[in-house]
């Protein structure tokens, strides 16, 4: 039992670590755009290895409770709602006509408006 909860501390320094690189992302990065992506793919990652983590350092709670279980739940819930809601951020960011970063070469939204592959996002 003494590697399993070895292994959830590893995890759960790893999710810190992907976290602090997340937060350190959202200070470099130029615009709301790679802020977001930045943030939402270190974040998912923290969490998902920090829950990991916490759910290996319960081993011995496991046949109290529902831990692994309820991890899962919670990884899942992470993975389906981060991607969307950063989605969901940056579309409203677009529509707001929030700027790209002077640096950003390729913007395949505009492009596919352009070629109405996509309809102009309207404000609401």
């Amino acid at each position: 039992m003494t590697y399993i909860k070895i292994l959830g501390e590893v995890f759960l320094l790893m999710g810190a670590f992907s976290l602090f690189v997340a937060a350190i992302g959202l200070l470099r990065m130029p615009d709301v755009y790679n802020r977001v992506q930045t943030g939402t793919k270190a974040s998912t990652l923290g969490a998902i290895m920090s829950f990991i983590g916490i759910g290996l350092m319960a081993v011995d709670h496991w046949d109290e409770t529902n831990w692994l279980g309820r991890i899962i739940v919670l990884i899942l819930f992470i993975i389906i709602t981060n991607p969307v809601s950063s989605h969901v951020l940056m579309r409203a960011a677009y529509v707001m006509k929030i700027p790209l970063s002077k640096l950003t070469v390729v913007d395949k939204l505009k492009e596919d408006i352009e070629q109405k592959i996509l309809e102009e996002p309207k404000d609401e």
